[in-house]
């Protein structure tokens, strides 16, 4: 991946295309920040006679052209990333794009409504604080169902999330049953994920909790989530093979699918 930026959007889309190659092997190598050709035939000259392809985020009109040429002359698999959508972007729009490495988009009110909603995340995590009301999507599940990352990742992406733990003889708030059930998801996970995911968690705090990650505990604890999820008729995401972002996806897409369904039925 070779950027006149961070390489962060290269990074992204090498993630997104190695996940389809499940059985293939990677090796990721990074070359941020190029100035010069001097630097772009260093990073092609790495690649040269290997099973290789290089992936480039490079806009600078004059480094995206030699890269172009140096990747043919060695003979490199390469792919530029954002020729063809800049291309398409200047033909519709008829605006010549301004061709600065590493542009970031102004500071205007959708920024700010992330960050609002990030801190909200924060304030309102694990129950803590209430916030129930105030929230656009509410998660409900037991400890380790990625509750406070998927509150923190909705948050960046402009929903206000909190989330209520399920914990085992310990009944939920009374708000929960009060506020618009449409907007609350409920969370779960196998069970023998679980027990792993907590104890490698108890092993690196230093400490041995065998009621925290006992399957036994486990199973009860999930049936009394299925139960509580039962009374509340959410939706449930199993979230043992997903990634935050799918989750995510599927937690905006049900709740904005069961908001839309009052308004389509009047």
């Amino acid at each position: 991946m070779i950027s006149d930026a961070t390489g962060a959007t290269a990074k992204r889309l090498v993630q997104a295309l190695e996940a389809q190659f499940p059985e293939q092997e990677f090796e990721d190598i990074v070359h941020p920040m190029v100035e010069t050709v001097d630097d772009l035939r260093l990073a092609v000259e790495r690649a040269k006679g290997r099973p290789a392809v290089i992936v480039y985020t490079i806009v600078h009109p004059e480094l995206r052209e030699a890269m172009h040429d140096l990747c043919r002359r060695a003979k490199v698999h390469y792919c530029d990333i954002l020729r063809q959508p800049i291309e398409s972007v200047v033909k519709v729009s008829g605006q010549m794009a301004k061709m600065t490495p590493g542009a970031r988009p102004p500071l205007d009110s959708n920024y700010f409504r992330r960050m609002a909603a990030i801190e909200f995340a924060v304030k309102y995590d694990d129950g803590v604080g209430g916030g129930l009301d105030a929230a656009d999507i509410v998660l409900v599940g037991v400890s380790r169902t990625s509750k406070t990352p998927l509150s923190i990742y909705l948050g960046y992406l402009g929903y206000k999330a909190a989330n209520v733990p399920v914990v085992k003889g310990i009944e939920p708030p009374e708000k929960l049953f009060e506020i618009d059930q449409s907007k609350i998801v409920g969370l779960t996970i196998n069970a023998e994920r679980l027990a792993e995911i907590r104890s490698d968690r108890a092993k690196r705090l230093g400490g041995d909790n065998r009621r925290y990650k006992d399957v036994v505990e486990i199973y009860d604890e999930l049936e009394e989530a299925e139960a509580l999820h039962r009374r509340l008729g959410c939706p449930v995401i199993e979230i043992s093979e997903l990634s935050i972002e799918e989750t995510a996806a599927r937690i905006i897409a049900m709740v904005e699918r069961r908001q839309a369904a009052p308004a389509a039925a009047s």
